[in-house]
């Protein structure tokens, strides 16, 4: 981004793009929201600052989404002691996300009872996001990710744009479970869901998210692109319209329990 400035305090639709999450949480229907903050961390809080429901989690160094999310566990200490308590768990920098696609993914989460549940995108280049890895019948293995792809993997178009649904028990009892990725010295968020399964524990997939709304933000240019984008489905939305999602797949099942 041309910038020392954290990705999330830069503006879209005049606001920081971390706004447009948040107000997606609330939309959907959160009641708290937890923002993991570390570099530079006062200008994510003055982002924040009108939101009442945010609390903040402090990631001190910076060891990789596992790690992050493993941050915030002392403030899910009472949802995290039985099952039954769901958390989003998604990224600060994809301002285009949708209420309703967060709305389908609590659902389907809900009736099938799963400990997590997470919607992927197809997108015609992949580059860069975890490939979403399913077996001969089409159920969910794994996410992996793109540094530790075979030259298979990398020309899956499905991929993980970090939309999750966990019920916040087995994600805080399955994120100590996680080890250092041997290439990134990371640890990684993406883990948790095979863990899950290995439990024996239900994970659903959804393919749910348009390939719109996962655009990266890296550069000056990609920040002016997706906030065109996000100022025209405002004004389709004051006029009393909106725009149709850019079409994806039909939503497929990858539940699966050992």
């Amino acid at each position: 981004m041309r910038s020392d400035l954290p990705k999330v305090v830069f503006p879209i639709g005049g606001r920081p793009m971390v706004c447009a999450v948040a107000d997606a949480c609330l939309a959907a229907g959160c009641t708290r929201i937890i923002a993991v903050v570390g570099h530079k961390q006062e200008l994510v809080r003055e982002a924040l600052r009108d939101y009442a429901q945010v609390e903040y989690a402090v990631q001190d160094q910076q060891l990789g989404t596992g790690h992050a999310v493993a941050c915030a566990a002392p403030l899910f200490a009472t949802e995290s002691a039985a099952p039954g308590n769901r958390v989003f768990v998604l990224c600060g920098d994809g301002p285009l996300i949708r209420p309703a696609t967060l709305a389908q993914v609590v659902q389907r989460h809900a009736q099938s009872n799963a400990s997590a549940t997470l919607a992927t995108s197809v997108i015609d280049d992949p580059t860069g996001y975890g490939r979403i890895v399913r077996d001969a019948q089409g159920a969910f293995v794994a996410i992996v990710e793109q540094k530790n792809c075979t030259p298979e993997q990398l020309m899956v178009r499905e991929v993980n744009p970090s939309y999750y649904c966990f019920d916040a028990k087995a994600l805080f009892g399955a994120l100590p479970r996680v080890t250092r990725n041997a290439l990134t010295n990371e640890y990684y968020l993406t883990d948790v869901p095979a863990l899950l399964l290995a439990d024996g524990q239900r994970v659903e997939v959804l393919s749910a998210v348009p390939p719109e709304d996962v655009l990266s933000i890296n550069t000056p240019e990609d920040l002016a692109k997706v906030d065109a984008i996000y100022r025209a489905r405002a004004a389709h939305a004051n006029s009393g319209s909106s725009p149709s999602p850019s079409p994806s797949q039909p939503p497929r099942t990858g539940a699966h329990a050992s």
